[in-house]
Formats: structure tokens, sequence, C-alpha cells
């Protein structure tokens, strides 16, 4: 999707200020509807036999110029600062790789920037250290996917990614450590040193699933939306910030923040969640791989969610393109149309789909 100036303008001008007991917050509001591609055009699933899950290595400059080729506004991905202070992309905590038939893994920070770029293929064609996952319950799986590309920096996202996608920068620290204030500060230090050369007018946002760095960053600059990821309480973690829609609200009302970025289980789940975000002046986003269905999709845009973070960047960004949800309201109310996108071609949603579709999720949501 191209960003008009227009457009831009108006991801400016939907900034505000809100008092509330006192406290300034800054309230955030999308111009539109807005999709993410994840990790750029999609999440890689090793372990997956569908084969979309495996066609362009995520977090990749490929996989984000492909993705920004398609009607989407932000790429999602994930930034790590390495030992010597340059900022990566990179998902998992620690990167894996074989060496005489032995699995060997290394944490990311724990490596300085030409080590960790020296993992996967290269500029050259060779690939002396293949790459390996591993996954949440232990098992590991080779690193192959259909597109291969090389590892990157922030730099080289800002530098090489079409100016015409948003980003939006998830802030990745790892669960299982204890950050010192001082550690945060210097890892978003050099983060936002990245985005003082070279963000010039491109939209971004910062989210964290690390409550601390979330509040941390929104206190170190004022230029960029800051949202809190959370899962929702799919996972129990001992910080309770973490555990809970109504938590992530409290933390973003205490912390300043414009935004919830949630698993979509919990959305569904409890709609009146919605309202009660609404309410604290808070956007609302969603992720999971529920946002893979398009029926999912259109229910959120009824409910309220403001955005959404897919991996099939291709058949979700076709499908939102191209539908007006009209409800029954709508058409009496002057025949006005809630529109996803603005293509000239447009998909009607009847009320009865509407229903069907209440009716449907469930079933989803038990699986």
């Amino acid at each position: 999707m191209k960003y008009s100036i227009r457009y831009l303008e108006a991801m400016a001008l939907s900034k505000g200020v809100v008092e509330d007991d006192d406290k300034k917050q800054e309230a955030f509001v999308f111009p539109k509807f807005v999709l993410m591609g994840h990790r750029g055009f999609g999440m890689n699933m090793l372990q997956s036999p569908d084969e979309k899950m495996k066609f362009i290595k995520e977090n990749s400059l490929l996989s984000f110029n492909v993705a920004a080729d398609f009607p989407i506004d932000f790429i999602e991905f994930d930034v790590q600062v390495t030992r010597d202070g340059c900022p990566v992309i990179f998902h998992d905590i620690f990167m894996f790789t074989q060496e005489q038939g032995v699995i060997t893994g290394n944490r990311v920070t724990a490596m300085a920037l030409d080590e960790f770029l020296s993992y996967g293929p290269q500029k050259d064609g060779t690939n002396v250290k293949p790459m390996f996952r591993q996954t949440k319950n232990g098992r590991i799986f080779e690193w192959r996917v259909e597109k291969d590309d090389t590892l990157c920096t922030l730099e080289d996202a800002f530098l090489k990614v079409n100016q015409s996608v948003g980003f939006n920068i998830e802030l990745k620290f790892d669960d299982n450590t204890v950050y010192g204030q001082e550690e945060l500060r210097l890892t978003l230090d050099n983060i936002l040193k990245v985005l003082n050369d070279h963000a010039k007018n491109r939209p971004i946002i910062f989210s964290s699933f690390h409550p601390d760095a979330a509040r941390l960053i929104r206190n170190l600059q004022r230029n960029y939306p800051v949202f809190f990821l959370t899962n929702g309480g799919c996972e129990i973690y001992k910080d309770v910030r973490r555990n809970s829609l109504d938590e992530a609200i409290k933390l973003c009302k205490d912390s300043g923040l414009q935004g919830i970025v949630s698993e979509v289980k919990p959305i569904l789940r409890t709609p009146n969640a919605i309202t009660r975000v609404r309410d604290s002046r808070l956007s609302l986003l969603s992720y999971g791989q529920l946002n893979n269905v398009v029926e999912v999709i259109y229910l959120q845009y009824l409910m309220g969610v403001e955005g959404v973070i897919v991996d099939m960047v291709k058949d979700i960004s076709e499908a939102i393109a191209n539908i007006i949800v009209r409800n029954k309201e709508d058409c009496e109310d002057d025949d006005r149309q809630k529109m996803f996108g603005e293509e000239k071609k447009k998909l009607k949603i009847s009320k009865d789909e509407i229903n069907f579709l209440t009716k449907f999720v469930p079933k989803l949501l038990q699986q």
C-alpha cells in the first residue's frame, strides 16, 4: 500500500492529549482499519505441513518487501540488540546451528554483530552455519524455507524496505531473564539511535510484552505510539501485568501508553473488553493464528478492533481490500457503508452472515 501525504497527515493528527486525574495521556487512533504482516510476509512454522508457513524466511528483507507489495499498512518484526550494541531483527532468543553433527545454541544478545550475521545464507551464496529453530516443546527443526534470505539489522530495514509500509517494532526480551533498568535503557537507546538516524516519515509504532520496556520506551520518546503486547491470559506469567486484558489496560493507563496488542482469543471470548479498552482511550490490535481466518477478521472489525497482525498476508490482504461490511443499521441510515479498503470492487456481508460468524468463531476457539 502506498502512503499518500493525506494518510501520513492522518497518522500524525490521530494523536491527541487526554486529561485523566491530572495525568496527561496521549490517545492514538488509527485513521482506518489496519493490516500488519507478521514478521513480514508471515512467520515460519517449520514443523507445519502447510507449505505457506515455510515459504519466505521470516524477519528478512525479502519477506518485508514481498509483504509491502500487498495492500498492507505495517510490517511487524522483532528487534534485539547484540553484545556490541547493534539492533538486529530476529524473533528467537537463541540461535541454533549444527557443528560436526551436534546442535549448538547461542543467545542472540550475547553475540557480536559479525557473529550474528554469519548464521544462515550469506550474500556470496555460502551457508557455513545452517540455522535451526527450537520450538516451545524443545523439538529442533532445520530452518528450511522455499525462499531463504540473509539475516538483517534494523538499519538495513530502514534503508532497504519499501518506504510505503509502516513498521511495528516489537522490543524483544527474554521471558526468563530479569533485566535491570540500566540494561533496558541501554538496549532501547541503541534502538532509538537507529530511528533518529533513519526513520524519516515512515509510520512507526513500538510494542512489547515486557511491561517495563514498554513503559521506558514511552518515557524516552514521544514521537511514536507505544503498545503493550499481551496474550490476555492464554499463558500465565509471574508478572501479573501480563496475565489479562484488564491488567494490560491498567498498565497502559498508568504508563501513558497508546494501545494494546492482544492475542485474538481473549478478545473473542470476552468482547466486552473492547468497550473497556475504548473507554480507557486506548487503541486495540490483535495477533494470533486465528487471524489467518478471514471470517475472524471480519468479526473483529465489526466488534471494533482497529487492526490485525496476520501471517497469510496475500490471502488476508486481498480479502480485506474487497470488503464492505453492511448491516441493517447501515442500510437504514442513509445507506452508509463501513469500508476496509479503497478498491472499487467490494464484497458485502449481510446480517445473516454476521449472525453466522458469531456462531462460527466459538467453534474455532475450542481448537
